[in-house]
């Protein structure tokens, strides 16, 4: 805390503050301005969400099954479970580490009165009833009611999304997270903490909202069938097996038990897509390091996907479309000879370069506002400097009007630029009065009919510019210092008011700095098919005016509505959404109920937001996009944040999205081809009572070849292709042939080759490694021919993968420690011809399921919706 010699000077007041015992007191009570502001989940939190899920559960069982046999080499499968966990933990850690950097705020001061005298605390010192002042260029630190103001002007935008500054009085409330732009207040706090506006507003938004991913769903589906599938299965699987070594006396005498239960395994580990889970984590893991690159973070992973989803995108206006700045566009002289004549006088023409000095020393204030800035900016730019005047009246929002009085001859330098235009280095600026404001206001209080004026101003700000006037009175004709009856004329800076004789001379044209890649990026939007909403605080015809200066809705002009004319009921909210692009008048309660009316229309909804009044409708929608620039609760609840807040990665983002799930949806049927010829050849075994035939380290050589690696890189591919729902659905109608034939192929050689070859497959383990050899190399060529299906077209870099795999393959067998360690066995001999026949016979299995599969499924649906 600083001492009292510290503080800056401020203004006289008789408030004492609270004493030193109240402050302690309120202190031990809780009564500060303290907030845990937590921007994501925490460690544990991320760790328990990515172990204990349904996969990890079912894999980490059949592991330890197997690991009880003692068969170590059948277990490989269950580092799945670290590598999967492992990608989501370390990812969204990274992802949480970039967040909370983001959210550091810049620590501040703030002063406080207490005993009558003034000091300085830091923002989570400050206490209930604590008397404080607030200063222009401050943030809100909490709640507080105005005691006295020296013309304070409030920027609250990030707490109603209106875009305008307020202007607050005694006994005004004020909100914490608003900022002050002009003057000055002392307050009292009126409440601290999690009390407070901001903080209750953004408690809501606070609860961890998983993201709905239409991927996770689908092998969630998958898994929870398998689950109901491989308890019972198992048993059985292990009961089969059993009874093929003699029984369970003999086999627990024999010790057969242990090979029985790897052989139950075999069956359940080829059913669960273990590879698909891995392969999902390391894709979305991928995207948002591609997309990290570009300053865009991904909070959570399945966010990835989502963003192929999307059909829906609302805009906030500040700091998406436009980027929160005012540009000065041009200035529009008014005719001399409707403006500048006073009546039995000859029109005098102003020249423009006069009369942009004096819009130049209008907007010199010493804390100009946003359109002030702009003002300056570019007409210093022009070599513009300040010229001596007399008098000023700083611009107030209460009045709308500023003015600026000058000598009976004032003088205006203009530097380089001029000078190079052949213009003179200095020229006279006409003396008296003038004044800038809101046309209305100030044509109002003027004499004469200038009802075309306002018509011109109101034309230029219905195309969403913003209009100020400026109006001049000479010199020679502004009001004698001293009054008729000799008392002294109050001065125009003690007593601001506007003079009915001065005329409006020029219209002074800005606009909302709308950023150079808004009008692009809708445009990609739209081609995409993505609808794209405009949602502000600001009024209605204001942001429509924008929206169609970046063409949001093409060559129609968009629809603008206010949305304090919004039916409160969400399906007809819904339905009158359809037809609109621009809503004006959002309250941040309307921004919610927008998404949820969005939803009953089934739209997947992306939200974009910067401020506090945000966060609801972000947490609300499917995918929650946050500007870097964004108040911390607005980021923690969003699953992906802009870091330097540019709209234009916007279109990186979707197109990452789409690829990933484009792909996926590719790969997918690899991993559902051998959850589906598992499940038949486990359910053939049973009924059959035939040794299993093959191992579970066969199942993952053959997988990593055929599915796991090929499937990785396809996943990589570039595709742009927009995501349909019905990904399961899809997926499962392009693995039923594969994994029918696969089954059917194995099945058959598994009962049939032992008779030919004379193999005593219960009796004898060198006659039943030879069937499972086989068997493998049956299965790793049906994986080959639905690796080359999925690749197509195979005339590109596929289908050299395709080949490459395959060879790879073979090589493996041909290494000793590799067909050694997967229990491999090249054929030889007349087992070479049995296998060539059996592939044969694969082969054509394949065909006909392809053809005559795909048919019956389309006869039963056709029956089942004539039903």
């Amino acid at each position: 805390m600083s001492t009292p010699n510290d503080a800056p000077s401020m203004p006289a007041t008789a408030e004492r503050g609270l004493s030193r015992a109240e402050v302690e007191a309120r202190v031990e009570s809780g009564r500060t301005n303290k907030v845990k502001d937590s921007t994501s989940r925490s460690l544990a939190e991320i760790i328990r969400a990515n172990v204990f899920t349904l996969f990890n559960g079912i894999i980490l069982a059949a592991m330890v099954l197997v690991l009880i046999t003692g068969s170590w080499r059948d277990a490989v499968f269950g580092f799945v479970i670290i590598i999967n966990t492992g990608i989501g933990i370390v990812t969204e850690l990274r992802a949480k580490r970039t967040l909370d950097k983001l959210s550091i705020l810049v620590a501040s001061d703030f002063l406080v009165r207490r005993e009558g005298r003034d000091v300085e605390v830091p923002h989570d010192r400050i206490v209930l009833d604590d008397v404080m002042w607030i200063r222009s260029g401050e943030q809100v630190p909490a709640d507080a009611q105005i005691i006295e103001s020296w013309g304070l002007e409030l920027d609250e935008s990030m707490l109603t999304g209106e875009s305008r500054t307020v202007r607050k009085t005694e006994g005004d409330q004020i909100y914490s997270g608003s900022t002050a732009v002009s003057g000055m207040a002392l307050v009292r706090v009126n409440a601290v903490g999690e009390h407070s506006y901001a903080a209750t507003l953004t408690a809501q938004a606070k609860v961890y909202k998983k993201t709905v991913s239409d991927l996770n769903k689908g092998i969630n589906t998958i898994l929870k069938f398998m689950t109901f599938l491989v308890v019972p299965l198992c048993a059985l699987l292990v009961w089969s097996q059993i009874n093929t070594v003699g029984g369970w006396g003999v086999a627990i005498a024999t010790g057969e038990w242990r090979q029985a239960v790897v052989s139950a395994v075999a069956g359940v580990v080829g059913m669960i897509p273990e590879g698909l889970v891995l392969l999902t984590s390391l894709n979305f893991a991928l995207a948002a390091i591609r997309l990290a690159r570009k300053n865009t973070l991904v909070q959570e992973l399945e966010s990835v996907e989502t963003l192929a989803r999307v059909d829906s995108l609302n805009l906030d206006k500040t700091g998406t479309i436009t980027d929160g700045g005012i540009a000065f566009n041009r200035l529009v002289m008014l005719d001399a000879d409707e403006t500048t004549a006073h009546p039995g006088e000859a029109s005098e023409r102003l020249q423009e370069d006069t009369v942009l000095q004096a819009l130049y020393d209008l907007a010199y204030e010493e804390q100009p506002n946003g359109t002030g800035r702009a003002i300056l900016e570019a007409l210093g730019e022009r070599g513009y400097v300040p010229a001596g005047i007399e008098t000023r009246v700083p611009f107030s929002s209460a009045r709308k009007w500023s003015a600026v009085a000058y000598p009976e001859q004032g003088y205006g330098l203009v530097g380089a630029a001029a000078s190079e235009a052949g213009q003179p280095s200095s020229f006279a600026v006409p003396g008296g009065l003038w004044y800038m404001g809101a046309p209305e206001v100030i044509l109002a209080a003027l004499d004469g009919d200038h009802a075309d004026v306002l018509s011109q101003a109101n034309a230029y700000a219905a195309d969403g510019d913003r209009v100020l006037l400026m109006a001049h009175l000479p010199a020679d004709r502004m009001e004698p210092t001293m009054r008729a009856d000799g008392a002294e004329q109050p001065s125009l800076a003690d007593e601001p008011r506007l003079l009915p004789e001065a005329r409006p001379v020029a219209l002074v044209i800005c606009s909302e700095r709308i950023r150079a890649d808004a009008e692009q990026t809708l445009a990609w939007f739209r081609d995409q098919g993505v609808r794209c909403r405009v949602i502000s605080g600001d009024n209605p015809a204001t942001v429509g005016a924008i929206a169609t200066k970046v063409r949001l809705t093409g060559d129609r002009r968009p629809v603008a509505m206010d949305a304090r004319e919004l039916p409160e009921d969400i399906d007809e909210m819904a339905r009158v959404l359809e037809h609109v692009d621009v809503l004006g008048r959002v309250l941040p309660d309307q921004k919610k109920a927008i998404v949820q009316a969005l939803h009953a229309g089934d739209h997947v909804v992306a939200m974009t937001g910067d401020g506090v009044n945000d966060a609801l409708a972000i947490k609300e929608a499917d995918l929650g996009i946050a500007m870097g620039n964004a108040a911390p609760a607005t980021k923690a609840v969003a699953q992906v944040v802009l870091v330097d807040s540019k709209f234009s990665h916007l279109p990186d983002v979707v197109a990452r999205g789409r690829q990933v799930m484009a792909n996926m949806e590719r790969v997918a049927s690899l991993f559902l081809v051998k959850t589906v010829y598992s499940a038949l050849i486990s359910l053939g075994v049973v009924l059959t009572q035939i040794p299993y035939p093959y191992l579970p380290r066969h199942i993952t050589y053959i997988g990593a070849l055929t599915i796991g690696a090929p499937a990785f890189i396809l996943a990589l591919a570039p595709n742009t292709r927009r995501y349909i729902p019905g990904f399961l659905k899809r997926v499962v109608h392009f693995a039923l042939p594969g994994g029918l034939a696969t089954a059917l192929s194995v099945l058959l050689a598994a009962w049939v080759l032992p008779g030919i070859m004379g193999w005593d497959v219960s009796g004898s383990d060198a006659d039943l490694v030879s069937l499972r050899a086989t068997c493998a190399i049956i299965l790793f060529v049906m994986g080959v021919f639905m690796l080359a299906r999925v690749a197509r077209p195979l005339r590109s870099w596929r289908g050299i993968l395709v080949a490459c795999f395959a060879a790879a393959g073979v090589i493996g067998a041909c290494i000793p420690f590799v067909a050694s360690f997967f229990a491999l066995q090249l054929p030889t001999g007349r087992t070479l011809v049995t296998t060539l026949m059996a592939l044969a016979m694969a082969a054509v299995i394949f065909a006909l399921c392809l053809f005559a599969v795909p048919k019956v499924w389309r006869i039963v649906e056709h029956r089942h919706a004539e039903r």
